[in-house]
């Protein structure tokens, strides 16, 4: 049982950081899954798959929570106003990705869930980050409040986000994607990214325990508490580091990363698949 938790404790670290960085988590899991596979399963691991990112959603919670709680004392009205506004942006935004996923989630993973597309995905959005950054020097960013953003521009980067229901293109990747192309700044696509995290993860986690039922066996509640307590640590690291990068880098350096983790997938799974 100690090998299966530190086994665990691998993959919640690989989680916390890849799920935040705009560089794909299914595509490092892919990898991590060809070294390191838990002796559970095969069910309980789609599901943990899933849940895992829950403790990394608690992260986003505890380091934002001042601008993602609603409401306040009672000497300044008790409500919020900016805060809901920002609340409801995030539900326009999800709603895309909700219904399609909701959908199509089954089949998305049964028709793409493979190492070619994971691969392929990794190169095409690396080629794009390098790109649009390139496309964007010199420009100066529109948008650099979260109350600057309008509900039709969140819905755009909502749509973006759908593009994230194809294995390896990486949920943070397409929305911070999209706001730059639409005119927001590194640090408020980073953060809405975040934001949106939260009902998406969510929901997701939900549906899994829902399919897989909740009947968990002892060794199966360890192995998931000790997955989401690694998620959550590592997720509090990356997303500092995250936000503290943006703030004096690009994101070129994401892209070539990407590029040379996709060119990795493909010639790990031609040569040893």
């Amino acid at each position: 049982m100690i090998i299966e938790i530190l086994k665990t404790i691998l993959i919640g670290i690989v989680e916390g950081i890849t799920e935040w960085l705009p560089v794909s988590s299914t595509g490092h899991m892919i990898l991590l899954e060809e070294f390191v596979k838990l002796n559970m399963t095969e069910e309980f691991m789609e599901m943990f798959n899933v849940v895992i990112q829950l403790g990394a959603i608690f992260a986003v919670i505890v380091l934002f929570f001042p601008k993602l709680w609603p409401f306040t004392t009672r000497e300044k009205g008790w409500i919020k106003k900016d805060t809901w506004m920002m609340w409801f942006k995030v539900i326009v935004a999800v709603l895309p990705a909700a219904v399609l996923g909701i959908l199509f989630d089954d089949i998305l993973d049964e028709m793409f869930y493979n190492y070619q597309t994971v691969a392929v995905m990794l190169i095409v959005y690396g080629v794009l980050f390098i790109l649009v950054e390139n496309w964007n020097k010199g420009r100066r960013p529109r948008i650099r409040k979260i109350e600057d953003l309008s509900f039709k521009t969140a819905f755009l980067i909502g749509m973006f986000q759908v593009l994230s229901l194809i294995p390896g293109t990486s949920r943070s990747g397409a929305t911070i994607l999209g706001a730059l192309i639409l005119g927001c700044s590194r640090y408020i696509g980073a953060e809405f990214s975040f934001f949106l995290a939260i009902p998406v993860m969510f929901g997701a986690s939900l549906l899994k325990m829902l399919k897989f039922g909740f009947a968990l066996t002892g060794a199966e509640i360890v192995i998931l508490l000790v997955g989401m307590v690694s998620a959550f640590v590592v997720s509090m690291i990356s997303i500092k580091f995250l936000m503290g990068y943006v703030k004096k880098h690009d994101f070129k350096f994401f892209g070539y990363y990407r590029i040379v983790l996709g060119i990795i997938v493909l010639a790990y799974f031609l040569i040893f698949g």
